[in-house]
Order: C-alpha cells, then sequence, then structure tokens
C-alpha cells in the first residue's frame, strides 16, 4: 500500500500521448514544442518526468532537440508509415489488455448515452450530431480517429456528468491512435457513422437502454477488431528474388560441392 508510485508509468503516459498527436498529425513535423516548464505544467508532471519522456521520444525519432539559441524540442516525423508506427504500438498490448479496456470503455460510453437519454436536450445534440457528419466524410483513418473519439467524449458531455467527461478523455488518450488501424474499410465506416447516428436517435427519444446498448455495442466492436489485429500473425515480407547475370543464371548462394562428388 505504501510503496512508492512507479514514475515510469507517467513517463509512458507521457510518450503515449505526444506520440500519438504526432501519427495523428495533430502535431505537424518542425513544430516547436512549448518549453520544458510550461508543457510539464500543461501535463501536470514534473520536469523530470517531461525531460525522461522527451528522451524517449527522440529515441524514437519523433522529437529533435535543439541547443543554444532558437533551440527547443521540435516534431519530427518519421519517413516509415504511420500505420507501422501504430502496429507497433498495438504490439505493446495483451490481448487481455485491451479487452479489460474495452469492458472499461462500453461501461463508460454505455452509461454515458443512457444519462444523455434521460438529461440532455435536443438542442444539445446538435455538436455530437455535427461530428457524426464529419467522420462519415472523412478522407483518410488519422482523421476518422480524432472524430471518433470526440463523438464519445461530446457523447458524455451530454450526460452533464463531469466525471463521466473526464473518464471518457483519459480512456481516449490511453487508447491514442489505434483505431486508426481499424478505420480503413469503409464499409466499417460506414456501420459506424449508422451506429452513432442511432446513439443520437436514441438519445433524442430518451430511449435510454437502446441508447446505452447502442453505444456499448459500437465500443466493443471496434475493440473486438483491434484484438482481432493483435492475434493476426504478422506479414511476412516477401523473399528477395536471387540475382542474375545478363544470361538469365541465377546468383542466390549454394552450398558448396563436396570432393568426390
Amino acid at each position: 500500500m505504501f510503496t512508492p508510485v512507479d514514475t515510469r508509468a507517467r513517463v509512458d503516459t507521457v510518450v503515449r500521448r505526444l506520440g500519438d498527436a504526432i501519427e495523428l498529425g495533430l502535431l505537424a513535423d518542425g513544430e516547436q514544442l512549448p518549453g520544458e516548464t510550461e508543457l510539464a505544467g500543461q501535463l501536470g508532471v514534473s520536469t523530470v518526468t517531461l525531460r525522461e519522456a522527451l528522451m524517449a521520444l527522440r529515441q524514437q525519432g519523433l522529437v529533435t532537440t535543439r541547443r543554444g539559441r532558437g533551440g527547443g524540442s521540435f516534431v519530427t516525423v518519421p519517413e516509415g508509415p504511420p500505420e507501422d508506427r501504430i502496429r507497433a504500438r498495438l504490439a505493446d498490448w495483451s490481448t487481455e489488455e485491451l479487452r479489460d479496456l474495452g469492458d472499461h470503455w462500453a461501461a463508460v460510453s454505455g452509461a454515458a448515452a443512457l444519462l444523455a437519454a434521460r438529461r440532455t436536450e435536443p438542442g444539445e445534440l446538435r455538436q455530437p450530431a455535427r461530428t457524426v457528419e464529419e467522420f462519415a466524410a472523412a478522407a483518410d483513418p488519422a482523421a476518422r480517429s480524432r472524430l471518433y473519439g470526440r463523438f464519445h467524449v461530446e457523447l458524455a458531455a451530454a450526460a452533464q456528468s463531469a466525471r463521466l467527461t473526464r473518464e471518457e478523455i483519459a480512456l481516449q488518450a490511453e487508447l491514442g491512435a489505434l483505431p486508426v488501424l481499424v478505420l480503413d474499410d469503409p464499409g466499417y465506416v460506414s456501420r459506424v457513422a449508422d451506429r452513432h447516428r442511432s446513439v443520437i436517435s436514441a438519445v433524442h427519444d430518451e430511449a435510454d437502454e437502446r441508447a446505452r446498448m447502442l453505444a456499448e455495442e459500437c465500443v466493443r466492436e471496434t475493440v473486438g477488431r483491434l484484438v482481432a489485429l493483435r492475434l493476426a500473425p504478422p506479414t511476412r515480407a516477401p523473399e528477395p528474388r536471387p540475382e542474375e547475370d545478363s544470361d538469365g543464371q541465377d546468383h542466390r548462394a549454394r552450398p558448396p560441392r563436396r570432393s568426390g562428388a
């Protein structure tokens, strides 16, 4: 009970928060981060924790630090595909952790939808309704991921519960950019948009249990797809083709011939 709190968790949280912001394009390539004292204050961590996080981000190639006049920490977007980096992030999660996150997220979003149906006025649903249409029209998975998370936060806000809203924001920060991996299928994106519209309709009609059920289903399907990706075997890179000379002769390495053969 009285063992020291592990600061590593706070470092990892800061690394994930800033790394996701870079991967989602919320922080642009070359953009300068706020000074250490200011950024640590905004994130609610010590400057020591922030410095450890920045060191980890430098090792990942996401941040570059320049010394001297005009120096500071600058965003560096790696040349590799963002999806590869997000898949590497997914590999850090076990399937048990993903399922546990899904249970927690479904409980929070379901409760938010239920309370929103009981408490909100129809006019207060304009913003989440607008977010759904922006999500349906978004052209790339990163934009869809941001709007997907925004919808659930706005749903919690519609429940008029500060605690549920804070919890939803914390869940979105923990989940980070992972939804990008499952929001590239147009058919699935269309189903998500329709389900979000159905949530809003249920909230508008004060159908609290239906709103809860729909919100939970949406979350569980998303997490289920992430679990399936996590369990899928890694894609094997194709073997390099053997080099050939101008006569088409195969020059791949062969075992040495035994003497006397």
